[in-house]
C-alpha cells in the first residue's frame, strides 16, 4: 500500500505498489517482447472489418451535443455539479486527456482515449477523472461505436466550454479508440508518484518528456517541487508548454482560459481521507478511486488536488473576470485547508465576490495558484496578459 506523508498531493512522498512477484521482478533485464503484441488483432474487441470514420459518418452531432448540454446541468447526488454545471471539470478532463501531448516523440494526447487505461487513469493529477468518465458512460452506451471514448472526450470539452458562453471554432471527429494502455511511452524514470528524476544540470528537463513531475500533466501549480516561487514557476510553465507545441501567447490563452471556469478542490488533507486510485483500489470500487471518507465525501467536502476556491466570480462563465481578479488585487501567499499553498487577495472586501459550489448562502474569496501569479510577474507573459485584459476577443479567438 502506499503512504503519503504529507498533507498536499503535489508534495506527497509515496513508495511503490506492493504485491506478487513477477518474472520480471526476478529478473528486470529479461527480454521483453510482449510490446511487439499491443493492440494485436486478437484482442480488438471491434469487427476485423470495422471502419470508425464511416460508424462516425452516421452520427447526427447535433443530437450529440444536445445529449451533451442536458447532462451538463443534471446534477447527480453521487457527484454533485459545482455551481449546478458539470461544464468545468468536463473541461479539465478534455485538457487532462490532450494535455500528455509532447512534440518531441509525438506521443501521448488525446488521440485514442488512453485517459481511460493506466497509467493515466490513476495518475495523481487526474484525481476523481473517473468520475467524469462515469458520468459520460449512459452517453457512451447510447451512441455505442459510432462514437468512440477518445471523440467523446473531446466534444465533451469543447460542448461545456460552448454550453458557459464560449462558440468554439467547431469539432472534429475521428479518433479512433485504443483498447489497451500503450506500454511503449516513456512517462519519466522515477518509481514514485510525483518523482522529479527527470532533471539534471540547470533544472534541463530530460526528453521527450514534457510535464515536471511524474503522475502531473504539466507543471506543478504551486510551483516548483511545492515551492511558490512565482518566476521559478514561470520558467517550468514556458518549459513544459513549450513541449506541447504552445508559444508564449498560447500558453497564457491556455492557462487564463482554463482557469475562467470553475475551482480548485481541497477540502481536508488527502493523506487522512482519501483511499487509493483506481488501478490500486480493493475490488469493490475497481474503476472508481479516491474514494473519500471526509464529510459527505462529495461536493464542498471533496478532495481533488489539494487546492481550494475559484478564480473567479462566475465560474460557470465565459468572460474576462480571470484578468479583472488577476490584476485587481494584490495577492498574499496562503494555504488551503489540505495544506497547498495557493495566493489570496490582501483586500478582505474579496473574501464576499465567490460564491459557494453547493450552499447559496456562502461566500468566498478568490484565489490563485503560483501558476497564475506567473503570468503576472514573468516579463513576457506580463504583457501578453494585460493585452488579453484589455481585448477580451482576443483572449477568445487565442483560446
Amino acid at each position: 500500500m502506499s503512504e503519503t506523508t504529507t498533507n498536499c498531493p503535489f508534495l506527497s512522498d509515496t513508495t511503490a505498489t506492493q504485491g506478487r512477484r513477477t518474472n520480471r521482478d526476478w529478473w528486470p533485464n529479461q527480454l521483453d517482447l510482449s510490446i511487439l503484441h499491443q493492440h494485436s488483432e486478437k484482442s480488438d474487441p471491434m469487427d476485423p472489418d470495422f471502419d470508425y470514420a464511416a460508424a462516425f459518418a452516421t452520427l447526427d452531432l447535433e443530437a450529440v451535443k444536445k445529449d451533451l448540454v442536458t447532462l451538463m446541468t443534471d446534477s447527480k447526488p453521487w457527484w454533485p455539479a459545482d455551481y449546478g454545471h458539470y461544464g468545468p471539470f468536463f473541461v479539465r478532463m478534455a485538457w487532462h486527456a490532450a494535455g500528455t501531448y509532447r512534440i518531441h516523440d509525438g506521443r501521448g494526447g488525446a488521440g485514442s482515449g488512453d485517459q481511460r487505461f493506466a497509467p493515466l487513469n490513476s495518475w495523481p493529477d487526474n484525481v476523481n477523472l473517473d468520475k467524469a468518465r462515469r458520468l459520460l458512460w449512459p452517453i457512451k452506451r447510447k451512441y455505442g461505436r459510432a462514437l468512440s471514448w477518445a471523440d467523446l472526450f473531446v466534444l465533451t470539452g469543447n460542448t461545456a466550454i460552448e454550453s458557459m458562453g464560449l462558440k468554439s471554432f467547431g469539432f472534429g471527429g475521428g479518433r479512433a479508440d485504443g483498447w489497451e494502455p500503450d506500454a511503449d511511452i516513456d512517462w519519466g524514470p522515477e518509481a514514485e508518484w510525483l518523482g522529479d528524476e527527470r532533471y539534471s544540470g540547470d533544472r534541463v528537463l530530460t526528453s521527450p518528456l514534457g510535464a515536471v513531475q511524474m503522475g502531473l500533466i504539466y507543471v506543478n501549480p504551486e510551483g516548483p517541487n511545492g515551492n511558490p516561487d512565482p518566476m521559478a514557476s514561470a520558467r517550468d510553465i514556458r518549459e513544459t508548454f513549450a513541449r506541447m507545441a504552445m508559444n508564449d501567447e498560447e500558453t497564457v490563452a491556455l492557462v487564463a482560459g482554463g482557469h475562467t471556469f470553475g475551482k480548485a478542490h481541497g477540502a481536508a488533507p488527502d493523506s487522512e481521507y482519501l483511499a487509493r486510485e483506481p488501478e490500486g483500489a480493493p475490488i469493490e470500487q475497481m474503476g472508481l478511486g479516491w474514494k473519500n471518507s471526509f464529510g459527505t465525501g462529495v461536493g464542498d467536502d471533496t478532495i481533488s488536488s489539494g487546492l481550494e476556491g475559484a478564480w473567479t466570480p462566475t465560474p460557470i462563465e465565459w468572460d474576462n473576470s480571470y484578468f479583472d481578479t488577476l490584476f485587481g488585487y494584490e495577492w498574499e501567499l496562503t494555504e488551503s485547508p489540505a495544506g497547498c499553498k495557493q495566493w489570496t487577495p490582501t483586500d478582505a472586501s474579496a473574501s464576499t465576490t465567490v460564491p459557494d459550489a453547493h450552499d447559496a448562502t456562502k461566500t468566498h474569496a478568490p484565489m490563485m495558484l503560483t501558476t497564475d501569479i506567473a503570468l503576472r510577474t514573468d516579463p513576457i507573459y506580463e504583457p501578453i496578459s494585460r493585452r488579453f485584459h484589455e481585448n477580451p476577443q482576443e483572449l477568445a479567438d487565442a483560446f
